[in-house]
């Protein structure tokens, strides 16, 4: 795993090869982020849905290798999962007793806002969460004037 970024920054861009091993490892990087952020209370959705998409690279194209982007927003985080297939995911019905086939649509019901879109390489698949970060970045923000 290639990690980019800086500390306390409004981005963190990881490349990555899905492996059930690594998912454990990618799921605690998003969370720390998250938590950093101030976006503690989002965490667990955060984390979910992520780890949706990336499963979904790993099942889904010939290759399980991907770019996860984080996103700090003003309002909230867009997480976003590039991969090499150029093939768009489609979201079926929700249905809880299934086995299979309800990751983008829990992603949809638990998320602000998801998207798909082709790019040179492959696609991003995107979600975002809005959030109102905790009091003391909040009390951060006025201090600074960021």
């Amino acid at each position: 795993m290639t990690a980019v970024g800086k500390a306390g920054g409004r981005k963190y861009r990881q490349e990555l090869m899905v492996t059930p091993e690594n998912l454990a490892s990618i799921r605690r990087i998003i969370s720390a982020h998250l938590r950093h952020w101030d976006y503690g209370a989002i965490v667990d959705i955060a984390v979910y849905c992520a780890n949706e998409l990336l499963t979904n690279v790993r099942q889904h194209t010939e290759s399980a290798q991907c770019v996860l982007t984080l996103m700090r927003l003003p309002a909230g985080v867009r997480i976003v999962v590039s991969d090499m297939s150029a093939e768009l995911p489609k979201v079926g019905e929700l249905d809880y007793f299934a086995e299979r086939g309800r990751g983008l649509a829990s992603v949809k019901a638990l998320t602000n806002a998801w998207g798909a879109q082709p790019t040179d390489g492959g696609k991003d698949v995107w979600f975002e969460i809005h959030c109102v970060p905790s009091r003391r970045e909040a009390a951060v923000s006025r201090t600074s004037g960021a």
